[in-house]
């Protein structure tokens, strides 16, 4: 059984939290729906709805619809999901500046934690 994270800053910023709450109903019942398949199955179970990020510790949740959400995550402790960033992606690719981001809080997180 996994556990599902919110990144949260040293400064106690809640940018994930604030864009999940920034998203429509439907956007939402479908993450919470990815991330309770996290928790009762681990991160293998939602393989559809993900995406390694090449070169990186990170993944992806892809939601396609009328909004191209995504959402980067990194799998920690024992198999435990550490969602470090949420956005619309207009793009063909995930901008560099996100994983670059992600990665940082990443960093920021493990050091904090002992990870």
């Amino acid at each position: 059984m996994s556990k599902v994270y919110y990144y949260v800053s040293s400064s106690k910023n809640e940018a994930v939290s604030e864009f999940m709450e920034s998203l429509g109903r439907v956007e939402k019942e479908k993450l919470f729906h990815i991330f309770e398949h996290f928790k009762k199955h681990g991160v293998v179970s939602a393989i559809p709805h993900t995406k390694k990020l090449t070169g990186t510790r990170l993944w992806e949740i892809r939601l396609v619809g009328k909004n191209n959400i995504r959402v980067i995550y990194a799998v920690v402790f024992r198999g435990d999901v550490l969602i470090l960033l949420g956005f619309t992606k207009k793009t063909q690719k995930t901008p560099k500046k996100y994983i670059r981001t992600a990665l940082a809080r990443l960093q920021d997180w493990k050091a904090r934690n002992g990870g």
